[in-house]
């Protein structure tokens, strides 16, 4: 069984936060630091654990912030020499982002040095929402950083509805001002920091799909593999909803004499099991078709309604005349992310967008 994410942030992990930030303080109360970050920590998830962190931090930092923050700078690595790192820095950024409002630049600059040792994404979040332009305008310097943690931190940080983030309500009404930053990072030579930008459009995507879909055909013309490849994954959820304009910036048309049959092979599935069924889909038309195949659960939710999920599967060019047959399991077992419920659920076929095929199946529970 995998480790609980909230041991990511253990008494060991605060107690080397603890000396390190020691060697750079004077007087600095490790004993006190200690024992406010780990007050009944086995209760705390992974967030409540950060901010328990965060409210040591508080307690027995110097309370001048300019002070504080060069204890924490030079609590980072440096020079090979251990220091602060990884989720340690969680409850720093969040310290950040609490006490350092008043100290603008200063805060952006720390978060921006401590990234490539952890991400900053959450804590440049409410400098972005304090001052947007303020902030947006020091945060685009940093598309053409030399390290690929801080150029990434430049999209991540912005994105609208980045998860597990405070969202950020100006740039989901209108995300015209962080365009430029992700205009700069489409060909950035680290995939790390392509698939942020591909993330922050499809954020986007979600409240002005319109937008996005001009903005791929606008930088789709020539593309190199790479950005092609980005504006794809940007494009997931247009092209999962059938966006007109999001699939003809692929080369998917209206369909035209192309039909679809499936056959589910498993009319009863046991949870735990996989639902089995196959397509056969075919181009009656006169002329080649590229089409994309996705197919989408509908599964049942606990007021008995339906809800549709939908999932990937194959594009493809038919010729005239051509008959494709393609086979599928689709697991039905336990994530962290879906509560099953048992009875009928659905399956539907989508080819460009259109539901061609679907057919009904039973969810049994033990």
């Amino acid at each position: 069984m995998a480790e609980p994410l909230k041991n990511l942030l253990h008494p060991a992990l605060v107690k080397t936060m603890a000396d390190h930030i020691a060697a750079h303080s004077a007087g600095f109360d490790t004993a006190r630091f200690v024992d406010v970050a780990t007050h009944d920590m086995p209760r705390l998830e992974l967030m409540q654990r950060a901010i328990q962190i965060r409210d040591a931090l508080v307690e027995t930092l110097p309370g001048d912030f300019e002070h504080a923050a060069t204890v924490l700078a030079a609590s980072l690595p440096q020079s090979g020499r251990p220091g602060l790192t990884g989720w340690t820095l969680l409850p720093v950024s969040q310290f950040v982002a609490q006490k350092g409002l008043g100290h603008f630049d200063l805060s952006l600059a720390l978060l921006k040095q401590l990234t490539p040792h952890f991400t900053a994404e959450f804590g440049i979040r409410p400098f972005i929402l304090a001052e947007q332009d303020r902030a947006l305008a020091t945060i685009g310097t940093w598309t053409t950083d030399g390290n690929h943690h801080v150029r990434r931190l430049a999209s991540e940080g912005t994105r609208p509805r980045l998860p597990w983030a405070i969202r950020l309500p100006a740039l989901m009404r209108d995300p015209q001002p962080i365009l430029p930053i992700l205009t700069a990072l489409l060909d950035d030579p680290e995939d790390y920091v392509r698939r942020s930008v591909a993330n922050s459009l499809n954020d986007i995507a979600k409240d002005h799909p319109d937008l996005v879909a001009a903005f791929v055909g606008e930088h789709i013309a020539a593309a190199s593999p790479e950005r092609r490849q980005l504006l794809r994954h940007a494009s997931r959820t247009l092209l999962k909803k059938g966006h007109t304009a999001a699939l003809s910036n692929f080369g998917f048309a209206a369909l035209s004499g192309i039909r679809a049959t499936v056959k589910i092979q498993t009319p009863q599935v046991d949870f735990g099991n996989a639902l089995a069924f196959t397509l056969a889909i075919v181009n009656e038309g006169s002329a080649p078709q590229q089409v994309m195949i996705d197919y989408a659960v509908h599964h049942r939710k606990a007021n008995g309604s339906l809800a549709a999920k939908v999932f990937k599967w194959k594009s493809l060019v038919l010729a005239p005349g051509e008959t494709v047959t393609m086979a599928r399991q689709h697991a039905m077992r336990a994530i962290t992310t879906r509560q099953y419920y048992p009875g009928g659920h659905r399956l539907e076929i989508v080819v460009n967008g259109t539901v061609l095929a679907d057919g009904d199946f039973q969810l049994v529970m033990a």
